[in-house]
């Protein structure tokens, strides 16, 4: 039984309306709000990681030499050296001293480190495990504690939103991203380039121990980006796109007629118009994570229009003589099932993703989805509907040239093989 043919020709032009003024006012909001709500990545100043955990214990050094503390998952190591002292190392595995109880007692009745202190802050049953160690200390013990952190599991969680209000004292324009949930207690803080000036690296460590706790914040790395690392990270992305772009024109037009070729990168130019819409006026924030979901889209996009431009060449084949309007309605209405099909249930997992994340992710999974749908409809009525418009261009310049009325050889421009 022969399948119904859907006349999606007659929705080609609202289409075209409907995207112009989609990405219209992407561009509008785009020059209305300033750019993008830029992430971290890709802003000059600084950048601290850090993680809400309180204190476990503190170190001191007080013995011949000096002595330096380094750590991994599965140990602490404790090195002594110096000028008239015998090199050494004490190691304490986790998998023996498995709480922070019988870690400290070892290391404070350890023979081979007479003069360090030991102060033990957390419950002696924590688990060794949960140790995190803080970037900021100064891994050379002396007078001055080293502090060891710990985050258990069923900590308090802490939100961005709580992070953000203990940020407010300090004047400044501060960017935080979340990292994983809240759970975590893990975020990445920015301070813009030309608000870093009179804001230490401390001062930003004390204001969040002042809200939340002294001893509470562990910094796991402090970086400053500067100026032209931020700009040439920017810029390549940007030539990541248009790598992109070419990349494709150039492999559709091997495979295809020049003007399937050019219909398949309006079609993806046109998602990357609907994500900067959908950026721009959701305040999305806009980094590495961004650039990711909108690459996966193009790539997504592609892959459906020339599955539908495949079928539109084999339908030409089967049916030489039938317009090319109908060629074209045949076959998206024969790879309609097979779009919808692999649309929802890839749909599936990233609404899965959407629900059960937060932070980055969460944005990661919310522009896939709006992509997936942009992707869907941009191969169905911009990369199709251009190539139909083209044929009947091409239809009329013949009738111009010839002045033959072409509409009985109408669609007869056969499909490149």
């Amino acid at each position: 039984m022969m399948k119904r043919i859907i006349r999606f020709s007659r929705f080609f032009l609202p289409a075209l309306v409907i995207s112009g003024i989609l990405a219209l006012s992407g561009i509008i909001g785009y020059i209305v709000k300033g750019g993008f709500n830029m992430g971290v990545d890709f802003q000059a100043g600084l950048i601290q990681e850090i993680r809400f955990a309180p204190t476990a214990f503190s170190l001191g050094w007080s013995g011949q030499g000096s002595a330096t503390v380094s750590f991994d998952r599965s140990r602490l190591d404790i090195v002594v050296s110096g000028v008239g002292v015998e090199s050494r190392t004490v190691s304490f595995p986790f998998a023996q001293y498995d709480t922070l109880g019988t870690l400290t007692q070892a290391i404070s009745s350890s023979g081979g480190l007479e003069g360090i202190s030991v102060v033990l802050n957390a419950p002696a049953t924590t688990r060794s495990q949960y140790l995190i160690f803080s970037a900021q200390a100064n891994p050379l013990l002396g007078e001055d504690p080293f502090v060891v952190h710990y985050l258990a599991p069923g900590s308090t969680p802490v939100s961005i939103r709580e992070v953000r209000e203990s940020l407010i004292s300090l004047g400044k324009v501060v960017s935080v991203q979340q990292l994983g949930q809240d759970a975590e207690r893990h975020f990445l803080i920015r301070l813009d380039e030309d608000e870093t000036e009179g804001v230490p690296t401390e001062k930003i460590i004390d204001t969040l121990e002042a809200y939340f706790g002294q001893g509470g914040v562990a910094v796991i790395r402090s970086d400053y980006v500067g100026s032209r690392f931020s700009k040439n990270l920017t810029d390549q992305a940007g030539m990541l796109l248009g790598l992109t772009l070419l990349l494709i024109l150039g492999y559709s037009s091997i495979r295809f007629k020049p003007q399937f070729a050019i219909g398949a990168v309006l079609a993806i130019i046109h998602d990357g118009l609907i994500m900067v819409a959908f950026v721009v006026w959701s305040q999305m924030e806009f980094n590495t994570t961004t650039i990711a979901a909108i690459l996966t889209i193009l790539g997504y996009s592609i892959n459906d229009t020339i599955v539908i431009f495949d079928r539109i060449r084999e339908t030409r084949r089967i049916y030489p003589d039938d317009p090319f309007v109908t060629v074209l309605n045949r076959s998206l209405s024969e790879t309609l099932g097979r779009t919808v099909i692999t649309t929802v249930t890839t749909m599936l997992a990233v609404v899965f993703l959407f629900i059960f994340t937060t932070g980055s992710m969460k944005d990661f999974a919310l522009a896939l989805l709006v992509g997936m749908f942009s992707g869907v409809y941009s191969t169905i009525f911009i990369a199709s509907g251009f190539v139909y418009f083209w044929d009947i261009q091409m239809k009329k310049r013949e009738q111009k040239k010839t002045g033959v009325n072409p509409a009985a050889k109408l669609g007869k421009v056969p499909v490149k093989a």
